[in-house]
């Protein structure tokens, strides 16, 4: 199949700065994203602009933070990297040109272990894991399409942390490039990683104080 034609950069001396300026029939490039200046985040999947949900919750940013800082103190001395929202994370598919990709998104949390994937602007290609943490504003419509691009581009793990269930669900991707889940892990229990051999967390230490 064909990629997306985006919409031409009119002018890059003339930045969009307010999101009703957009038309969402459009298929926009990140040559396109580059050029806004508005503050509501946004994320493009395939040419097509997602806004992303309002700021979220104190709960959301606490379990966030807890796992983000485990993930870095166990890979304070390896080569791999752990990254935070806001933080573009762009899937090229045959070029890495701005104006010939067509999917940006702002994971949660990201670990990348190949650093010429990192440059200035965010990632280039998968990260290896990828971290989201669901809100009660995230679509069905946003979490399928999330896990299709994740898949369809090679990201080796996939975590969903629910903060209503206090549950993590990981999805691994298998030899003949698919997701395939774990079981829901809940409190009392703990994960592990494929992709980070020896890292451990306890779900009673992510959601410890947490009760939305």
């Amino acid at each position: 199949m064909s990629e997306p034609v985006p919409y031409p950069v009119l002018n890059d001396d003339e930045p969009v700065r307010q999101l009703n300026e957009l038309d969402a029939s459009l298929t926009y490039s990140y040559a396109n994203y580059l050029n806004w200046l508005f503050p509501e985040r946004v994320e493009l999947i395939k040419g097509k602009i997602f806004k992303m949900s309002p700021a979220p919750s104190s709960f959301h940013q606490l379990i966030l933070g807890k796992i983000y800082r485990r993930l870095g103190n166990f890979l304070e001395k390896l080569p791999c990297r752990v990254f935070i929202s806001p933080f573009d994370v762009r899937f090229p598919k045959e070029s890495q040109n701005d104006e010939a990709i067509f999917t940006v998104l702002q994971p949660d949390i990201c670990v990348v272990c190949n650093s010429s994937k990192i440059d200035a602007r965010g990632c280039i290609g998968a990260p290896d894991l990828v971290v989201e943490v669901l809100s009660p504003s995230n679509t069905k419509t946003e979490l399928l399409h999330k896990y299709r691009i994740y898949e369809e581009f090679g990201v080796k793990e996939y975590w969903v942390v629910s903060q209503g269930d206090k549950s993590i669900l990981i999805y691994t991707l298998n030899e003949i490039g698919k997701f395939e889940p774990s079981k829901i892990f809940t409190l009392s229990e703990k994960i592990t990683s494929i992709t980070l051999p020896g890292f451990e967390l306890a779900l009673d230490d992510v959601f410890e104080d947490i009760n939305p």
